[in-house]
């Protein structure tokens, strides 16, 4: 049981759980998220989409084949969930996207269809593979291998879910609209004003505005989700 499952007292702090009760609660299986960064299925349809009361009602659900995970049929009531993740319930015919609230729990927003096709992953690292190719290692601990290496890390790709091509590239630059993905200033929004560089070797900076306010956080937070001139959809 231990292997298998997490004490609710030491389950990270982003999951919208109550801390007392069973004692011990599921435990993500290895995937693409880190475990400190996802939450399992299985929460995520009992407590953010109100589906199931309790793990027969959510395996039963996903063994209807109810559930898509970025378009990906998933069954496993353990498999890690993390935030930009989208998630359709056929039944429903509704679709969610997985974020932080800004105290940094867990939610869902509900998703237009035009929005449910494509999924945001922001390029992480880049590694050269071979002679030729380039292999993109991404937010979500996917890899995405190319011939030609035309992106910078911290770019965010828009990536077309049917066709499983990249649709565009968002640039993390001034101007751009970027949503905080940890730090102090999670789960906030608004529009870089400058990126700045620390003194010696600690990094970057950005300096975002929110409804005409600035804050600074470190720039590995900062997820660009789009351009201010751009309509959201």
């Amino acid at each position: 049981m231990v292997k298998n499952h997490l004490s609710r007292l030491n389950a990270p702090k982003s999951w919208p759980i109550r801390r007392k009760g069973i004692k011990f609660i599921a435990k993500p299986s290895p995937g693409p998220h880190s475990m400190r960064e996802c939450i399992p299925l299985n929460l995520v349809v009992k407590e953010l989409l109100k589906l199931g009361r309790t793990n027969k009602e959510v395996k039963n659900i996903l063994n209807a084949k109810n559930v898509l995970i970025n378009g990906i049929v998933r069954k496993d009531h353990k498999f890690p969930i993390g935030i930009m993740d989208n998630i359709s319930v056929k039944e429903l015919g509704k679709d969610y996207r997985v974020l932080y609230s800004t105290k940094g729990k867990f939610v869902v927003k509900e998703l237009k269809k035009a929005q449910a096709e494509f999924k945001l992953s922001r390029i992480e690292t880049k590694t050269i593979v071979g002679k030729s190719k380039v292999q993109l290692n991404m937010f979500d601990g996917t890899n995405i291998l190319l011939d030609k290496n035309n992106y910078k890390t911290g770019d965010t790709l828009v990536i077309d879910l049917k066709a499983k091509k990249i649709k565009e590239a968002i640039k993390l630059e001034k101007g751009v609209k970027v949503y905080i993905t940890s730090g102090a200033k999670v789960g906030r929004i608004g529009v870089v004003k400058e990126i700045k560089k620390l003194q010696g070797r600690r990094g970057y900076n950005v300096v975002v505005e929110e409804d005409g306010k600035d804050f600074e956080t470190d720039k590995k937070y900062a997820f660009a989700i789009g351009k201010v001139n751009v309509k959201d959809e």
